[in-house]
């Protein structure tokens, strides 16, 4: 099972605009490769708000692939893998929404959301937020960098595998009552949790 964490991050307040994919594999309990791509957007609009997220201004992407080049790299992992996003309603629609303004099939693979499952498994935690979560593990790391986020969430998941004692990552959603979502080729079902 192909285990796979990953991060965008846009470069304004359109979902299509992802300037930044961050990928951490898991493979036997642990991130064994962290990848970060810069993407250049379709339209070049770059909002402050943004940029004062995460840094990334036109200049550093104006040498980047845009959005089908920059996936199609890393296609063959995708396929049949288990994904995993912090806040996957959001990196999913980030993905769709490239996805859909290039006219690309969507790929067929499931995906869960570490938040939903750290509030399953940590309710205790006043927030769930990456930076929270990392405090929690004793993690340091640079917040809004998408290959550093995408590794925080895949080590988040493997913790939550360890304290549910289950073998890994991709059994959670059984031992919690959550639902995987899912990508494929004419849509999407969104990750959801059975309510208690």
């Amino acid at each position: 099972m192909k285990t796979i964490a990953i991060d965008f991050e846009t470069a304004n307040e359109q979902r299509g605009s992802a300037c930044s994919v961050g990928l951490a594999w898991i493979e036997d309990d642990r991130v064994v490769r962290v990848e970060e791509r810069l993407i250049r957007p379709k339209t070049m609009r770059f909002s402050s708000f943004n940029i004062a997220i995460h840094g990334i201004r036109p200049e550093h992407v104006e040498d980047a692939g845009e959005f089908p080049e920059v996936m199609d790299e890393f296609a063959d992992d995708f396929r049949g893998a288990t994904m995993i996003a912090h806040n996957a309603a959001f990196d999913f629609s980030v993905w769709r929404s490239c996805l859909d303004l290039y006219r690309q099939d969507y790929p067929d693979l499931s995906y869960l959301c570490s938040v939903k499952m750290a509030q399953k498994v940590w309710p205790h935690l006043g927030s769930h937020k990456l930076n929270i979560l990392a405090g929690h593990l004793g993690l340091t790391f640079a917040h809004h960098n998408a290959a550093e986020d995408a590794a925080i969430c895949a080590e988040a998941a493997i913790a939550i595998a360890r304290s549910l004692r289950v073998p890994q990552v991709s059994d959670v959603p059984t031992a919690i009552g959550m639902r995987a979502g899912r990508l494929f080729a004419n849509g999407y079902d969104p990750c959801t949790c059975r309510k208690k």
